[in-house]
């Protein structure tokens, strides 16, 4: 009879998707810190750290997982509490300059989603290509007309208000994709969390992996 290891492999985290996913949050949150949040203040770097704490916590329960899956759990909860305070970071810079946060049925969402991005250039390519593809909507509806509806009235004073207008939308887009991320890892956390507790619950720590152990050698080796 084949009798489970005391210690079995463990420390896997690289090919946890919640993994992957917070690693992304984390290397997007560092180049959105460093282009739209000055770096002189407390939430530039408490953004960038909770979004490690995010990546390192995952990875640190996975390698206590082998000899205690309450500090796993425990770990991993963590990790689930960090990006949730980066995300009401996000969402206090976009409600701070009056940016719209997207709905969670916004097809932006859902294109960033399906794009499944494996690292920070690709976002930012998204970001860009959604900014343009905006910038390019905005121009077609006001190019003939002006931004006051009347045609012929491109004057100073309506381009000025256009351009004005349209930066704000970079960060935003930014922002959002962040957030749209950022729901997608804690998605999986959640998942992870409850395996995890039901695990724990049926089969126990460490201390009971232990005694099951030690009864099976008795019982084959009396």
């Amino acid at each position: 009879m084949n009798i489970e290891p005391l210690i079995p492999r463990h420390g896997g985290y690289r090919n946890l998707k919640a993994f992957q996913v917070a690693q992304l949050v984390y290397d997007v949150t560092v180049r959105f810190c460093t282009r739209f949040v000055d770096s002189r203040t407390r939430t530039h770097d408490q953004m960038v750290q909770a979004a490690r704490s995010g990546v390192q916590n995952i990875a640190e329960g996975s390698q206590a997982s082998a000899t205690s899956k309450k500090t796993e759990l425990k770990l991993t909860n963590v990790a689930r509490a960090s990006l949730e305070e980066l995300l009401l970071d996000y969402e206090d810079f976009l409600r701070q300059r009056n940016l719209a946060m997207w709905k969670h049925d916004d097809p932006r969402r859902k294109s960033l989603i399906s794009k499944r991005c494996s690292n920070a250039d690709e976002v930012a390519r998204w970001v860009k290509e959604e900014h343009e593809r905006e910038l390019w909507e905005r121009n077609g509806r006001h190019g003939r007309y002006g931004l006051n509806g009347r045609e012929g009235q491109n004057d100073l004073d309506s381009n000025k208000a256009f351009a004005l207008s349209t930066p704000a939308s970079l960060p935003g887009i930014a922002a959002n994709a962040a957030l749209t991320l950022i729901a997608v890892a804690n998605s999986l956390l959640d998942r992870q969390i409850d395996s995890l507790a039901r695990s724990f619950e049926s089969e126990g720590g460490f201390t009971e992996k232990l005694y099951r152990i030690r009864s099976m050698r008795k019982r084959n080796n009396p």
